[in-house]
């Protein structure tokens, strides 16, 4: 759960400050009126996610800190909101003297969940699979993932959004697979192959 208790023992195994601060400003920042779906529920699940798979992580921490900051900051018609949300833990982790290897990786993890390259590492393939854990949940649970991530861009036009929602959700099914570690493609990949053919007839 994204609590201030987990946070502050995520804090503790990274040899950094409480940083209450920062906590609450994430909270805030997930709890904004205008998200629906990247919302504390979304960090919630992908937690619950991580702590299912955390033995195969290669650093767990970073991991989960990327986690935390993926999504915190979030504008439905911004192109830079990963940037941004990864400059702010780069920050954040920079202003607390972490190493310059670990704010990089921190960095690229959060990158990575733009879903639109190659990835490097095994955590990154991690973070990345958790993110989309989403695809392969239950038919009621995705579809009211599908209504909450229209809500965000409801003051896109309707041909619009039809269009480019159709396209992201083309762009999984015509990949080999949804996912990229075994685990998460024995788990989600032919329930996240439903929902999404759903989803597209239904657009």
């Amino acid at each position: 759960m994204m609590n201030q208790t987990r946070w502050q023992t995520l804090m503790n195994a990274m040899g950094l400050p409480p940083s209450t601060e920062c906590y609450n400003a994430l909270h805030g920042a997930y709890s904004e009126k205008r998200r629906f779906y990247h919302t504390v529920d979304h960090i919630d699940a992908m937690l619950s996610h991580f702590d299912g798979v955390k033995e195969i992580a290669e650093r767990p921490e970073e991991l989960e800190l990327a986690i935390w900051f993926h999504d915190a900051i979030y504008k439905p018609l911004s192109k830079t909101n990963e940037l941004d949300s990864a400059n702010w833990a780069q920050t954040f982790l920079a202003s607390h003297d972490y190493h310059e290897a670990g704010i990089a990786r921190v960095h690229t993890l959060i990158m990575a969940t733009l879903h639109n390259g190659s990835l490097k590492c095994h955590d990154e393939q991690l973070i990345v699979d958790i993110d989309l854990a989403i695809l392969g949940a239950p038919p009621a649970v995705y579809d009211q993932f599908e209504r909450n991530v229209r809500k965000e861009y409801r003051l896109v036009p309707w041909f619009i959004y039809r269009k480019k929602r159709k396209e992201l959700l083309q762009s999984f099914l015509s990949s080999p697979s949804v996912y990229n570690l075994e685990l998460f493609k024995e788990r989600y990949e032919r329930a996240a192959r439903d929902n999404i053919g759903r989803a597209i007839n239904r657009l």
